[in-house]
């Protein structure tokens, strides 16, 4: 029965990991996040871009609705806050849903209000999310998202 104590005592001896297998581990990882990192923080702008153009079909899909049961869609000066509460200056809407036609106006997702015209310079309103920087124009992920763009 000594050998198998022996044998015993080997394996506890070694049953930890050593320096270099650690080493070799954290070197593996560190290549794994420098290749998967870059990646995944150039999604996070382009899926701001897409939230932002998902927000301004559901606005449009709200503003439909409207006309359809007003017949115009709220002026520049209104708002798209018509949209959530019936408007008190302006053309006043008759048949305004009860509850509105949004619960809640989403702001950009960089924290922005969107921008809302009617008449607009591009069809019977223009939306726009003037994107991170929140001044008109721009490039990449300064660049306006609009109602308008095909995309």
């Amino acid at each position: 029965m000594e050998p198998k104590k022996n044998g015993t005592r080997r394996l506890r001896d070694r049953s930890g990991f050593t320096l270099i297998e650690i080493m070799v581990v954290i070197v593996i990882l560190g290549l794994l996040a420098a290749l998967v990192v870059p990646r995944l923080i150039g999604r996070t702008e382009e899926a701001k871009k897409t939230q932002a153009r998902v927000q301004i079909r559901n606005i449009e899909q709200a503003l439909g609705l409207f006309k359809l049961d007003n017949g115009f869609y709220p002026a520049t000066d209104q708002g798209i806050e018509a949209l959530i509460r019936i408007p008190d200056a302006g053309r006043i809407p008759n048949n305004y849903r009860k509850g509105g036609y949004m619960d809640r106006l989403p702001k950009d997702p960089w924290g922005n209000p969107y921008v809302y015209v009617s008449p607009g310079a591009h069809g019977d309103y223009d939306i726009s999310s003037l994107g991170a920087d929140g001044v008109p124009g721009g490039e990449g992920e300064d660049g306006d998202i609009n109602s308008w763009d095909e995309k």
